[in-house]
């Protein structure tokens, strides 16, 4: 028998699983209660503080000076179930399983507004907004990475994790009011493999889009690196 399997059987009977919606036993999210999430048919301006509809993610004339070109958001991060497993896979007890149900949210979004047709560029990659060093150390993960992942095995883009980095130590931003955030994330990125995005159309992949500051600094160091366009991908959008 797998040794692999054998190791999971013994951790599911110390320590079994049970469902964050439902509490059934045997899975972190059951199919039923992930079925009920609602996954957003459309896409908005990422910057508009009223839903602003447009198409292919883009973001509205008003915007278009923004460095972030537009965004993808599977769905409302209103909804308390989706607050509890972004919760339970960002912060302790970090579970990391929750990744491949949190990116189908993604992934239906895709399929059900037909915005896959994004991803038939050949100059498309997908990056994961990265984490200081020293929060991947505590966590153990990126966990816009495996996200991010997911993401790219389903629809067959390029990915990497080794252009955009993350150089300043900042405060978790959940903590912040709304200009503590901009400040505290300001020059936070650092492009180091100009080539590997130049020309290219950028996918940035982190978990939730709040007032867009984390997505819109890191858009702005692709840009001056020479990435063509930038478009963010999240689960979820307050």
């Amino acid at each position: 028998m797998n040794l692999n399997l054998i190791k999971e059987s013994i951790l599911n009977l110390l320590f079994p699983k049970f469902c964050l919606g439902c509490k059934k036993e045997g899975t972190f999210i059951c199919e039923d209660c992930l079925s009920t999430i609602e996954i957003s048919e459309y896409t908005f301006c990422p910057f508009c503080e009223k839903p602003n509809r447009t198409f292919l993610g883009k973001t509205c004339k008003k915007h278009r000076n923004f460095y972030l070109n537009g965004l993808f958001s599977a769905t409302s991060f209103q909804n308390n179930l989706v607050k509890t497993l972004i919760y339970n896979f960002k912060y302790e007890p970090f579970l990391k399983e929750l990744a491949k149900p949190l990116s189908f949210l993604i992934i239906s979004h895709f399929l059900l507004s037909k915005n896959e047709i994004v991803f038939k560029n050949s100059n498309s990659l997908i990056l994961p907004i990265p984490l200081h060093i020293s929060r991947l150390k505590f966590r153990g993960f990126n966990q816009s990475e495996l996200i991010a992942k997911e993401i790219t095995n389903y629809f067959n883009v390029e990915f990497s994790n080794n252009v955009l980095f993350r150089i300043k130590k900042t405060k978790p931003q959940i903590k912040l009011n709304k200009e503590e955030r901009k400040e505290n994330i300001k020059e936070s990125f650092l492009v180091r493999e100009n080539k590997i995005i130049k020309n290219k159309t950028i996918f940035l992949v982190d978990d939730v889009f709040t007032t867009g500051f984390t997505m819109e600094e890191a858009a702005k160091a692709l840009k001056i690196a020479g990435a063509k366009s930038v478009y963010g991908i999240v689960i979820a959008r307050e």
